[in-house]
This record gives C-alpha cells, structure tokens and sequence, in this order.
C-alpha cells in the first residue's frame, strides 16, 4: 500500500494541473487528508501581470483569481489522492456559488486556501468544494465551486 501524500510542492503541483505562469496561481498544498481537504498556499507577489492593471498604484489580487486559485488547490488535492500526476488531468468550472470577498489580498500577503470536497467520489466527473481564503488567519474570500474532472485526457 502507497503512503498518502500530505504535501505538493510546486514540482508535483504542475505533474497534476496543466496550468502554469502566468496562471498557475498555488504554490504548495499541504495538509492533504486525501480527497476530503487540504490547504493551498499562495505567495502573493507584486510582479504578477494582474497587479499592472489590477488597480496602478493600488494592487489589489482580482478576486476571480482568489476563486481560481482555491480551485486549483482542490484539483491538486483530489489529483494527488487519485495519484493523477502525469496523466493529463483537466479541470473545467461548472458553478461557483456563494462567493464572498471580505479583505484585499495585495502584493506580501501569504493567501491560504482551505478547500473540503462537499461532493465527489473517486471515478466520479463532477466534485463540488467549498472553500475558505485567509490572510493572517483574517478571511479574504468565501466560495462553493463545482468542477468536472476531465480524466479521457489521461486514459490516451
């Protein structure tokens, strides 16, 4: 029997989800308790293209790339249980629901993502995930978000 991951760096981040700069928007999920939860981690950083328009002289992180990025943690964690790396995962929004912004997240801040699979099954397509963003432990964004996992990709 394999031993359950409970981290992704950056290096397997990007085995399992085809996104990369300048949209690759997690860089570690630790904390993964197989398909059920794990936490993403963003490094916030004022050289990001988003920041150049998003707002001059006021960077603030575009709260559809909050949602992305808690999106991208729970494909990574869901990948990583269904040992997904290599094999051409995909991932397309379906819904996202309930979405609340409460902070600005803007360049040095540390985002953390906690996602918890709400509805999803090993060989299932759709999965639903709610999500919880923090900055110093304070709440930025809120979402429940529904995702089909696109595994032909991996079966050619």
């Amino acid at each position: 029997m394999t031993e359950q991951l409970l981290t992704a760096d950056i290096a397997l981040i990007q085995r399992i989800i085809p996104h990369r700069y300048p949209f690759l928007l997690v860089d570690k999920v630790v904390d993964i308790d197989g398909f059920q939860s794990g936490c993403g981690i963003k490094n916030v950083t004022m050289n990001e293209p988003h920041f150049q328009g998003h707002f001059p002289g006021k960077p603030i992180m575009p709260g559809v790339t909050i949602v992305e990025a808690m999106a991208q943690t729970a494909a990574v964690m869901v990948g990583t249980a269904l040992d997904m790396a290599d094999k051409n995962m995909l991932v397309y929004f379906m819904a996202i629901d309930k979405a609340k912004f409460r902070r600005m997240v803007v360049p040095g801040d540390i985002l953390k993502m906690n996602v918890t699979t709400t509805r999803g099954k090993p060989g299932g397509k759709v999965w639903k995930f709610s999500g919880v963003a923090t900055v110093d432990g304070e709440m930025a964004c809120e979402a429940e978000f529904t995702a089909m996992m696109d595994l032909s990709a991996s079966q050619e």
